[in-house]
């Protein structure tokens, strides 16, 4: 009896461990769309396929280099893999007016969020920007990256179409 209570007790621990192991995406952090309104992180959704989301800065030219790069490649990346990119926006309440005419000075058209309290930069523990995530449709954190070189967005791409496939990601 006692060693089936300790295998058990074994098996619940290693399960807990293997659970806290795969990380989600937080529905319940508040953000700010362009227009102003509150919304919950739930609404990042993509009906079971690939999202990217990128924490951005008007300021930081890595994140502006790396949106751009993937701007001039987006409709094919969404045509082949269905993918969705949501760029949320660290800007804090004094540069936060500037992040809709940057957003459309860049034409994109990516889904925009703003984290003035960076609440939801915490809780998906950002430190630096840029720093890229990739979510499956379970809504798992499968992939993340800080900083941006050239042909990042190159491995970014392949590590979608593995996601989009339901192929397992190594980080």
């Amino acid at each position: 009896m006692k060693r089936i209570l300790l295998t058990l007790a074994s098996l619940v621990l290693s399960f807990g461990v293997m659970a806290q192991n795969t990380k989600t995406l937080p529905d319940n952090v508040s953000v700010k769309t362009l227009d102003g309104r509150t919304v919950h992180t739930s609404v990042i959704q993509n009906e079971g396929k690939p999202i990217i989301i990128s924490f951005w800065a008007t300021w930081c030219k890595p994140c502006n280099r790396e949106l751009n790069t993937i701007k001039e490649v987006y409709e094919e990346w969404q045509e082949e893999t269905g993918v969705k990119l949501v760029a949320v926006s660290i800007d804090d309440s004094r540069s936060a007016s500037r992040v809709k005419p940057h957003v459309d000075g860049n034409s994109w058209d990516y889904e925009i969020y703003l984290d003035q309290n960076q609440d939801f930069k915490r809780a998906m523990n950002v430190v630096n920007v840029p720093h890229t995530f990739v979510i499956n449709g379970k809504g798992e954190i499968v992939w993340e990256h800080t900083s941006f070189v050239e042909g990042s967005e190159e491995e970014l791409f392949e590590i979608v179409k593995k996601v989009a496939a339901g192929e397992a990601v190594n980080q």
